[in-house]
């Protein structure tokens, strides 16, 4: 009984290996040929047998060949959404725009549009980085989200906006940051102040409050004798600001520290 389980063992392994080396061989001679319907033929079952690798070397061979034909609609969808499938984001976003714009009234126009604007997403860097791709994800997420408001994508497309929002907003609040933490604090409250401006719904206002606060009285401090005054009063001038929102905030403890150092500061000049 062994003996027969182990030669079917060897019998099925050998009916893979034929299939496997004869399916790759028929690769292989649909590649090289010149007949394009052929290569059409292949391309397309590879591409729904998930063999996107494989598909995309014979669409690249066929995309110039079917410009301008009925076929070229359906080629260039599954063209784009095979780099997509691979997850090369750059050329993916790149030809799925193309298709948008080639192909206003397709079926396939809202789907290759917002695929198009979240392989942007994925090319969007940590927030350390440049973030000059994450503006431009969220140029291509807002525009398709204005499009199509009434798409079953919106959820997915306006968490993606708030999340590289959120990573702008991570990056310059890291930059205003390390100017306070660098004691070069004139720049950081000026940093803080653009800030403010940019982003005034920021889930970092309330630590730009309170590092601005700090930054000022730091710089208030450490000033000759004849700006200490001037400059430690525009501090308690942050601090007010700081408390108006923030009366039980995270570092609300830490500004009233401060507070009550400025005010014994200005009992002095009294």
């Amino acid at each position: 009984m062994p003996d027969v389980f182990l030669r079917m063992k060897r019998l099925l392994y050998l009916l893979i290996c034929v299939l496997f080396f004869g399916s790759c061989s028929e690769y292989q001679k649909v590649l090289r040929e010149e007949e394009v319907p052929p290569k059409y033929k292949m391309a397309e079952n590879l591409y729904k047998e998930g063999k996107y690798a494989k598909a995309l070397k014979l669409f690249e061979q066929i995309v110039p060949q079917y410009r301008g034909k009925p076929q070229a609609e359906r080629i260039m969808y599954y063209y784009a959404d095979t780099y997509y499938q691979l997850g090369d984001h750059y050329l993916a976003g790149y030809q799925f725009e193309r298709f948008t714009k080639s192909y206003p009234r397709s079926e396939k126009r809202e789907e290759a549009a917002f695929k198009s604007a979240k392989s942007y997403y994925e090319l969007s860097p940590r927030y350390s980085l440049d973030q000059k791709e994450t503006t431009e994800a969220i140029e291509k997420l807002q525009a398709y989200i204005n499009e199509y408001p009434e798409s079953d994508k919106l959820k997915d497309a306006n968490a993606m906006v708030a999340e590289l929002r959120e990573k702008k907003e991570k990056k310059a609040y890291e930059i205003a940051k390390q100017y306070h933490h660098r004691e070069n604090y004139k720049v950081a409250i000026s940093a803080f102040d653009n800030y403010l401006v940019d982003y005034p719904g920021s889930i970092y206002r309330e630590k730009v409050l309170y590092y601005k606060l700090e930054s000022e009285y730091l710089l208030a401090i450490g000033s000759y004798e004849d700006l200490v005054k001037e400059r430690l009063e525009v501090a308690q001038g942050y601090y007010k600001n700081y408390k108006k929102y923030y009366k039980e905030g995270e570092l609300t403890e830490k500004a009233e520290t401060i507070a009550e150092d400025i005010k014994q500061r200005l009992e002095q000049y009294k």
